[in-house]
Order: C-alpha cells, then structure tokens, then sequence
C-alpha cells in the first residue's frame, strides 16, 4: 500500500521487508525524527552523497595521478636532484593509493551488491574517502613542495609545501570539526 501523499509505503519496511512496526531509530543519525524516511532510504541517501563526493574527488585525483605517471618521461626529469626524486617517487604513489582509495567503494559495491548491506557499504565507503583525503592532502603537498623545489628552491618549496599543508589541515579537519561541534552544541548534544 502506498501513501498517495508522499508516494512512499505506508507499512514500514525493515532490511527484510513489511515488518508492521516502525523501524528503530538510528542514535547516531542528527536527522532522526527530522527527515520521513526509513532505515533504508536513509541508508541509500548516503550512499548517494558519498558517491557524489568520491565524484568530486576522484576525477582531480586521476587526472594528477596520470599527470605525475608521466613526468619520469620528461626530458627535464633527469635533472632532479635526489631530493626531489624521493619527493617525486612518494607523491606519486601517494596519488596511486588515492586512487585505489577513492575507486574502493566501487569494488564493495561489487561484493555487498543484493546483499542488504548497505549500511556496511555506506561505512566502509566513508572510511575509504577519509583515507583518501588524507592521501590526497599528502599529494597536493608534496606537489607543491617539488614544483616550487624545482621552480624557486628548497627553501621556497618546503615553505610553500608546508602552507599547503596548514591550508588543508585548517579547511579540511580542523575547520569541519568545529562545525560540527557548533552543531552539536545548538542541537543540544
């Protein structure tokens, strides 16, 4: 039976199916009470911006993972001093375990699929997408590091590496935990 108002069930439904009863509510979700949605649906909403996210991510982070695969290949790249080969060599594959990290949740996918596991999926995924990011944020340092090494010196490039390095832990950790935080204080937990 479906609700002509909303176009969802009207039964609730839990992982197996019309169960009659309401589903419990979910202590960690901010939003219970707040949003009409089930177990379920709450759990395919956040997979559907989880995947979103990785989208966002993913395409920058493989378009500079190729872009460093290709650099060895480069007739300056012979005048690299030992520093920045090492550099080079970990960012580069610090940009290949991001992209293994940001493509991970598609391979979950792939095991859990028609298995009702999505919360299991939808956690796994955001465990991924944080190491990812931290990957990333090593990546986009140490780009910069060996692109204004090799441009200015190492004295400009560890200096600009390092403030990219603050800039993405300010916006990227610290400034998220504070919000969150802030949200928690005017939601009353």
């Amino acid at each position: 039976m479906t609700d002509p108002s909303t176009g969802r069930s009207a039964v609730p439904t839990g992982p197996a199916g019309p169960t009659g009863a309401a589903a419990p509510a979910d202590p960690g979700d901010p939003y219970a009470g707040l949003r009409s949605e089930t177990p379920t649906e709450r759990q395919d909403r956040n997979w559907v911006e989880l995947l979103q996210e990785l989208r966002v991510v993913q395409t920058g982070v493989q378009l500079l993972t190729g872009f460093l695969l290709t650099l060895p290949f480069q007739a300056r790249f012979a005048e690299l001093d030992t520093f920045q080969r090492t550099v080079y060599v970990v960012v580069m594959l610090l940009a290949v375990t991001a992209t293994v990290l940001f493509v991970a949740p598609v391979g979950y996918h792939r095991a859990l699929f028609r298995r009702r596991s999505k919360r299991r999926l939808v956690d796994a995924g955001t465990r991924f997408a944080k190491a990812g990011l931290t990957t990333v944020a090593l990546v986009v340092s140490g780009v910069v590091l060996l692109v204004v090494d090799v441009v200015l010196g190492r004295a400009w490039g560890v200096a600009a590496g390092s403030t990219i390095a603050a800039l993405v832990v300010l916006f990227w950790w610290v400034m998220p935990r504070n919000a969150v935080r802030l949200a928690r204080r005017e939601n009353g937990g």
